[in-house]
C-alpha cells in the first residue's frame, strides 16, 4: 500500500501521524513518573508533587466520564486563580473535554453572552462569583451541573467540587485525544461588541512551550508566579508551559504587591509578568525594603504600553531585564517576543526580533507584502497559533485568509529584521487625509519623565473629520502648553494631538491584562 505522508490519508498515513504527537494529558503522565516529587502546582494552603497532580486529574476525568461528560463538552470555570482550577484543566486535557476560562470581570450581559456562546453542561463556580451567576442563571437552561468550591449546595443541579471525584479513579482515561482538538477556550477583549471565544489547542500549548524554551530560553528549574488571572493566558498558557518542561507553578489568586514581592525575596522566578498598572505597587512595596531578590530572569511584558521610565526602574529593582514581547491571546507569545531591554536604562527604541517559531508577513488591504519600512499589518503562520473563534465562521474568514493568520496589528521592517509595532489598524485616525496611529503619539508623550499613562483616542472635527485627542495621568505639575511644545519636538505637524485632557491614573478603564480600553473612552466623547 502506498502511504501519503503530505496529506495522511492511507491507514498507515494515519498511523505514523498518530505516533507523531503529545497531548498535555500525555506530558503530565510522563511528568508524573520522571519527576514524581517534584513539586508541580504550589498554592494557598499546599502543595501538588507531578504525581500527586497526575492522580487527581485522572480521578477527576474519570469521575466526569462516569457522569455522562464526553470529548468535545464543555466544562466551565467562574473562579479566581485556585487549586482546583489547575486540576480542572488538566483532567479536561485527559479526556478531549474543553475549558471555557470565564472572565470574572464582565458585566452581567456579557457574562451570560460568553456562557451561551460556548454552551457548557458543567461549570465550577467560585463562591466570590455566585451571586453573579446566579444574576443569569434563568438565561441558561443548557446547564446541568454547577459544581460548588465553596458553598453548599442548595439546588438539584448543584454540587460540590470534591463530589465531582465521586465514582473516579486514578487510572489513565482510555479516551483518544487528538492535538488539534479544542482544549481550551480564552475570550478576548471585545473592542466593539461581545468578547470572540479563541480557541486554544493541545498542539498549540506544545507550539508556545517551544517558543518559551527557544527563545526566552526559560527551563524546568525557573518557577513561574501566576498572579494573572487564569481566564487570561498569561497565567493558563504560562501554567501548562511550566508545567510541560518540568517546572513549578505558584498558583496566586489575584494581584496582591506584598505577596509577590514576598515570592521574589523567596523564590527563583524565570518570567516575572507584570503589566501596565502594576507597576506603581510594585515599585512601593520593593522600595521599602532592603531585601534581594532571589533570583529573576526576566521582568515585565508590553514594553509598547509601558513608559521608559518604569521599564528602567523595575528591571533595576529586579535586576533583570525587560522582556520585548508583543504577542496575543490568539498567537502566544510569537510574533514578536524575542528580545529583552537591558536592565536599568532607558530605552530610546523598541524594535522586537522575530520569535523563532513562526514566519511572518506585513501585508497591505490587498494582502500585498509592503516594502521595508512600510507599515503592514502582520500575518503569521506556526504551531503557538489558535484554532479560530468559536461559532464565529465569517471572523475566522476573514482573519485566515489566505492560509494566513492576520491580527490586525500594523508594524514595519527594519532592514536588520526586526520590527516595530505601529497600532492596531481598527484604531488609526484618518485626519484630513493622513493616516495617524494613536501608538506613535503615545509613545512620544510616554517619553516625557512624568508622564505615567497616555492615550490617544480618535475626537470628532468639523474640519478634518476627525483629529487625536491625548488623555493624560501625570506624576507632577505639567501642563498642556508644556505637553503641546514636547509633542511639537517630537511629531509632525498632523500627528500632534490637537487636545489634551488630564485624569487620575486609576480613572483608565483597563481589561485584564492592564491595556486601556479605547473604545469606553471613545464613549466619553458621546456620553457628553
Amino acid at each position: 500500500m502506498k502511504t501519503n505522508f503530505s496529506l495522511g490519508t492511507e491507514i498507515t498515513g494515519k498511523s505514523i501521524l498518530r505516533a507523531g504527537y503529545i497531548t498535555v494529558g500525555e506530558a503530565l503522565t510522563n511528568n508524573a513518573r520522571i519527576f514524581p516529587d517534584r513539586v508541580a502546582i504550589q498554592y494557598e494552603g499546599g502543595q501538588l508533587t507531578f504525581r500527586q497532580l497526575n492522580a487527581r486529574a485522572c480521578c477527576l476525568a474519570n469521575a466526569l466520564l462516569s457522569r455522562g461528560v464526553v470529548r468535545g463538552d464543555r466544562v466551565a470555570i467562574l473562579s479566581e486563580n485556585r487549586v482546583e482550577y489547575c486540576e480542572t484543566t488538566y483532567a479536561a486535557s485527559k479526556i478531549g473535554v474543553i475549558v471555557p476560562c470565564l472572565n470574572w470581570r464582565l458585566s452581567s450581559d456579557e457574562l451570560r453572552h460568553c456562557i451561551q456562546l460556548t454552551t457548557p453542561e458543567t461549570i465550577l463556580i467560585s463562591g466570590q462569583y455566585r451571586d453573579k451567576f446566579e444574576a443569569i442563571r434563568r438565561d441558561l437552561p443548557f446547564i446541568k451541573t454547577v459544581a460548588l468550591l465553596d458553598e453548599k449546595p442548595e439546588a438539584k443541579d448543584e454540587m460540590t467540587y470534591g463530589s465531582l471525584f465521586d465514582h473516579g479513579s486514578d487510572s489513565e482515561p482510555s479516551i483518544e485525544v487528538l492535538p488539534e482538538d479544542a482544549f481550551t477556550i480564552i475570550y478576548t477583549s471585545g473592542t466593539t461588541g461581545y468578547p470572540k471565544a479563541a480557541i486554544i489547542s493541545h498542539r498549540a500549548i506544545f507550539g508556545r512551550a517551544w517558543t518559551w524554551v527557544a527563545d526566552l530560553k526559560l527551563t524546568d528549574q525557573d518557577t513561574f508566579l501566576g498572579w494573572a488571572p487564569m481566564f487570561h493566558m498569561a497565567s493558563m498558557d504560562q501554567m501548562l508551559v511550566t508545567n510541560i518542561i518540568g517546572g513549578k507553578f505558584i498558583c496566586v489568586p489575584a494581584f496582591e504587591p506584598e505577596k509577590i514581592a514576598h515570592y521574589i525575596w523567596t523564590e527563583r522566578l524565570g518570567w516575572l509578568v507584570l503589566m501596565p498598572g502594576t507597576y506603581e505597587p510594585m515599585f512601593d512595596v520593593l522600595t521599602r525594603s532592603n531585601k534581594k531578590p532571589v533570583g529573576v530572569r526576566l521582568v515585565g511584558a508590553m514594553a509598547d504600553l509601558t513608559p521608559p521610565m518604569t521599564i528602567a526602574e523595575i528591571t533595576k529593582l529586579v535586576n533583570a531585564p525587560f522582556v520585548n514581547s508583543f504577542g496575543s491571546t490568539e498567537t502566544g507569545l510569537p510574533p514578536g517576543s524575542n528580545s529583552t531591554l537591558a536592565v536599568g536604562k532607558v530605552p530610546t527604541r523598541l524594535s522586537k526580533r522575530v520569535n523563532s517559531t513562526v514566519k511572518i508577513r506585513l501585508v497591505d488591504l490587498e494582502d500585498r507584502d509592503v516594502p521595508l519600512g512600510e507599515p503592514g499589518e502582520m500575518a503569521l503562520q506556526g504551531p503557538s497559533l489558535f484554532s479560530g473563534y468559536w461559532n464565529a465562521e465569517e471572523a475566522n474568514k476573514e482573519d485566515f485568509r489566505g492560509g494566513w493568520f492576520h491580527m490586525g496589528d500594523v508594524f514595519t521592517m527594519n532592514p536588520d529584521g526586526t520590527i516595530d509595532f505601529v497600532d492596531r489598524r481598527k484604531y488609526m485616525i484618518k485626519s484630513g487625509g493622513e493616516n495617524i496611529y494613536p501608538a506613535e503619539i503615545e509613545r512620544v508623550l510616554l517619553s516625557h519623565p512624568l508622564v505615567q499613562e497616555a492615550v490617544v483616542v480618535r475626537f470628532p472635527d468639523p474640519k478634518w473629520g476627525e483629529t487625536p485627542k491625548a488623555y493624560i495621568a501625570t506624576s507632577g505639575p505639567v501642563d498642556e502648553n508644556e505637553l503641546m511644545e514636547f509633542c511639537k519636538k517630537n511629531l509632525a505637524g498632523y500627528k500632534r494631538p490637537r487636545y489634551i485632557e488630564f485624569i487620575p491614573l486609576d480613572k483608565f478603564p483597563r481589561s485584564t491584562t492592564g491595556k486601556v480600553l479605547r473604545y469606553e473612552i471613545e464613549k466619553w466623547h458621546k456620553e457628553r
